[in-house]
């Protein structure tokens, strides 16, 4: 154990995990923006305020514009010179300082390995619809409104053949650079009903951009009549935006929550680790 006055006690950080929930609507997404306001900006301005040392959060995710989140997980490193309060006081400190459409719902001590994107093992990510000729006044930011009938039998039958390890490119938005790999795997890929609201579980070891969105859309299409259920298959194999449904809208899309390996020790640093791939 080290004694009180070695210099590493002084100089070595203290690493935190951060649960975060927010409402996207006046967001461009997550990370930082050049252009517009981003919320990981929103959460190192309330840092910056408490500890002055604190310069970048790293997130798990990025999210898009307009999407929620209610899992996002980051981290951050604070020095012990400047962490002066209780551990459990420091995410009702942040609290007090961010915006009511931002909120710290945990912040707990990491290992010093720990990396909240690079240890992640997968995400779960939730859509919600509402299926009714009138929309619920309380969900307009939250959910897509889609008043036309739809045969859940059938979104369900094509929502099993996206489970799997496949080449995801016809379901994502266009980026300006190739990606390294469109592959992901898919876990989970559920539809459950409540009354009018539909909710879509999507659950995979990472996600390309507007991937589940494309997903949700080309779901909905199935649904309506407008995609048959035998063309899915051909969809996933064209590896063609174009051939694919619609985007479903970003404010009905929740990040969820964000997975980690349990009992695994930590790496005492960040080389050498294995990219967890998509957003």
């Amino acid at each position: 154990m080290r004694p009180p006055d070695h210099p590493s006690s002084v100089v070595d950080p203290l690493k935190f995990k951060l649960v975060i929930a927010y409402d996207g609507t006046a967001y461009q997404g997550w990370q930082v923006q050049k252009i517009g306001t981003g919320v990981q900006e929103k959460i190192e301005e309330a840092f910056a305020k408490i500890f002055p040392g604190v310069k970048r959060i790293h997130g798990s995710s990025r999210t898009d514009t307009g999407v929620h989140a209610l899992g996002m997980v980051a981290h951050v490193e604070i020095s012990k010179a400047e962490f002066k309060m209780p551990a459990a006081r420091l995410a009702l400190a942040l609290n007090a300082l961010l915006p009511d459409d931002i909120r710290v719902l945990s912040a707990v001590r990491a290992a010093p390995g720990f990396h909240a994107r690079f240890d992640a093992t997968g995400k779960q990510y939730r859509y919600f619809v509402w299926n009714h000729h009138a929309m619920n006044p309380l969900l307009i930011k939250h959910a897509w409104h889609f008043p036309v009938k739809l045969d859940l039998a059938k979104m369900r039958a094509a929502a099993e053949r996206f489970i799997g390890r496949h080449d995801f490119r016809c379901f994502a938005g266009t980026r300006p650079y190739e990606m390294e790999s469109n592959v992901r795997t898919l876990t989970r890929c559920d539809l459950k009903r409540s009354g009018p609201q539909l909710t879509f579980i999507i659950e995979g070891d990472g996600f390309l951009y507007k991937m589940c969105r494309g997903i949700v859309g080309t779901l909905v299409q199935v649904g309506q009549g407008k995609i048959p259920l035998a063309r899915v298959d051909d969809i996933l194999a064209s590896r063609d935006r174009r051939v694919a449904g619609m985007t479903a809208p970003a404010h009905g899309l929740v990040l969820w929550k964000v997975y980690y390996r349990r009992g695994r020790k930590p790496e005492t640093g960040t080389r050498n680790r294995k990219r967890m791939p998509g957003r």
